[in-house]
């Protein structure tokens, strides 16, 4: 099969013939339709995950993705052959990932069924983004009456937050540019702030305390780096959380500010996967889909990706 891979960390990414993979016992054989980009694809591919877990060289890339099964293992009874499915297809150990003409998933792992009403292409942009998403947004205990900032909300996982949270009955606020204002106030943002360098209206902490004097009751920080933290907590009054994806936060010293810290590691599963396919499928959650790439093109764009900034999602069509 035809699959985007790499020789080893920091190789560059290309298309290559290798063997299709073999299902187990207990996990299904997928024809993959399209595939979803994530950042981490290619911190995955630079070695920001060398030493932590076994890699298979050569490693194709991609984590997510949605397809037709083809084949099941002996044991699965939760798939059939022709089943639409969407879902998490890396497995570093073996080298396998969503980036390839075939992929295989644990029976029991975050795999779904798609619902038929859903393209191929919007399932496939689902599973990390929107899955992280509810994590951060439930991990935050929203309702109604609390006030929320979310950093980073035109990103893929940002988009999706700004709906949950809305969702949730929670007054939303959103770091967006001028031009992406319109965006976030569509997915169910009350108000935003400009995070725009040089923008003149001070910095982010700055303005969401204009709007709210006494403070607010939660940070989801999908961007910011540690040394940025510092100033994004001088918003939350006491008692409130920020909640952390990309492990930026010091619970410790948190705590003693009265203000609960979460550095979170997102968990998929199937059945966060079926609910999220049945929010899709009834519009309750959108997909901006930012741009979808022929699989040819795929090789040279991921070198443009990683240093370019999210107004959505990308898909690879497989």
């Amino acid at each position: 099969m035809r699959a985007i891979a790499i020789t080893g960390f920091g190789a560059d990414p290309e298309i290559m013939q290798v063997p299709a993979p073999e299902p187990g016992p207990r996990e299904v054989f997928v024809r993959m339709r399209a595939a979803g980009y994530n950042p981490v694809d290619t911190k995955v591919a630079a070695g920001a995950m060398k030493g932590m877990v076994p890699f298979t060289f050569p490693l194709i890339l991609g984590t997510d993705g949605a397809g037709v099964v083809e084949a099941t293992g002996a044991e699965v009874t939760a798939f059939s052959p022709g089943d639409e499915v969407f879902g998490r297809f890396a497995d570093y150990p073996r080298g396998l990932g969503a980036f390839a003409e075939y992929g295989v998933a644990a029976e029991d792992g975050p795999i779904a069924h798609k619902p038929p009403g859903v393209p191929f292409e919007q399932a496939a942009a689902v599973p990390t983004a929107s899955g992280t998403a509810h994590e951060v947004v439930e991990t935050a205990r929203l309702n109604e009456g609390k006030t929320v900032l979310i950093i980073g909300a035109t990103g893929g996982v940002g988009q999706s937050a700004v709906q949950l949270a809305a969702r949730h009955g929670a007054r939303v606020i959103a770091t967006a540019a001028p031009d992406a204002e319109a965006l976030v106030r569509d997915l169910g943002a009350s108000d935003t702030v400009d995070h725009s360098a040089g923008s003149g209206g001070g910095s982010v902490a700055d303005q969401v305390l204009a709007l709210c004097p006494d403070g607010i009751d939660a940070v989801l920080d999908l961007v910011d780096p540690a040394e940025a933290i510092g100033d994004v907590i001088r918003m939350l009054r006491p008692g409130g959380i920020i909640v952390s994806i990309v492990g930026a936060l010091d619970p410790d010293d948190l705590t003693e500010r009265e203000i609960r810290a979460v550095n979170l590691v997102h968990r998929p599963s199937g059945p966060l996967l079926a609910d999220l396919g049945a929010a899709l499928d009834s519009g309750d959650l959108r997909v901006n889909i930012q741009a979808q790439v022929p699989f040819e093109q795929l090789p040279d764009r991921l070198r443009d990706l990683q240093h370019g900034h999210a107004r959505g999602k990308v898909v690879i069509e497989i």
